[in-house]
């Protein structure tokens, strides 16, 4: 099945990622495992962040949740994060493996200097990077699509990105993203992904952190060529991106309603004629014009002679108007359905 990370053109379908991110919470088994759960639920493709602590962050780093109890500081967090180059190898050897393109998302010159060494199908510039063209400009060296949160930036901060990756002669995605875990219902903004088709002229998508499917649903319906969804094992795991995550049972879900939504766009219907499959259960079903009561040849039938029965195999009922007046071409029992040889 073609998807835009694999495809980058307008008549691909919507490419959908597990975002694994740091779910594993620095467990390199938990993220094997997470990999195997994120096939089974049917997605395209997964994603990871990769991060260096040392060349993305400083020991007064703030924390934005205080959830991790193991951890001193945010720097220690990532710091525990960290997977080595042979590890992210293995990761993707094993995603391939399923059936899953491989993607992490760099946050700091040195992670993309190692994802460039391991193979991304494509680039995920995180909302806080949006701005960071230094780094951008690393990831669009190898020609990988590049798709592009927009959380935490304006449209003006996104456009100046988004002509940036262009003129790299990159493909760019641009995705609608609220950066609140879990993100509300008045909080998605699933009107966006028009707006940015429009001013940006580019292919569009959701990072959808509502922890429910039906944002995926509307993404779909309106023509998204990715979807990003964080992945969890369990409501019950640790970490501060469980609350906006879909379990490996919803996550089928959203993929089963993504492809039927798809299959619905693709295959508009029209009511003008009734196709043969249809005709069969029209004789079935609807009704035909009968007699209430038995009717001698040459009897002019009146409109309270006309009765209503199934099956429809004989004069349809809409036509009762029409045929009250008429005489009848020889004898008819009641309840029999009327045919146009009953009629002179």
């Amino acid at each position: 099945m073609a998807n835009w990370i694999k495809t980058p053109d307008s008549g691909a379908s919507c490419a959908i990622i597990a975002e694994i991110a740091q779910a594993h919470d620095g467990s390199l088994g938990t993220a094997h495992a997470m990999i195997d759960a994120a096939a089974e639920a049917g997605v395209d493709a997964v994603k990871f962040q990769t991060h260096i602590a040392r060349a993305e962050s400083s020991a007064d780093e703030p924390w934005r949740t205080p959830f991790s109890p193991q951890d001193d500081t945010r720097f220690s967090y990532w710091k525990r994060m960290e997977f080595t180059q042979e590890q992210w190898m293995g990761l993707k050897t094993h995603a391939e493996e399923k059936g899953l393109l491989f993607m992490s998302s760099p946050f700091s010159d040195e992670a993309v200097e190692l994802l460039q060494k391991v193979g991304v199908a494509a680039w995920k510039v995180a909302s806080g990077e949006v701005n960071n063209q230094m780094m951008i400009g690393r990831m669009c060296e190898g020609g990988e699509p590049v798709i592009l949160s927009s959380g935490m930036s304006d449209l003006d901060e996104i456009a100046d990105s988004v002509k940036f990756i262009k003129s790299k002669n990159v493909p760019v995605c641009v995705l609608q993203c609220t950066t609140s875990y879990p993100t509300k219902a008045d909080q998605v903004g699933i009107n966006l992904l028009d707006v940015y088709a429009e001013r940006f002229g580019v292919a569009t998508g959701l990072s959808d952190h509502s922890a429910t499917i039906f944002p995926g649903l509307i993404a779909a319906w309106q023509g998204a060529k990715v979807l990003e969804v964080h992945l969890t094992l369990t409501r019950r795991a640790f970490g501060p991106d469980v609350a906006a995550s879909l379990t490996v049972e919803e996550m089928s879900e959203l993929v089963r309603g993504v492809r039927y939504v798809e299959t619905m766009r693709a295959t508009p219907l029209s009511k003008d004629e009734v196709g043969a499959d249809v005709a069969d259960m029209r004789s079935i079903f609807m009704k035909s014009l009968v007699l209430n009561r038995d009717m001698k040849r040459g009897e002019v039938i009146e409109i309270a002679d006309l009765g209503a029965r199934k099956p429809g195999n004989g004069i349809s009922v809409s036509r009762y108007e029409e045929i009250a007046g008429r005489r009848l071409a020889h004898d008819v029992t009641a309840f029999t359905a009327l045919q146009e040889d009953d009629l002179e």
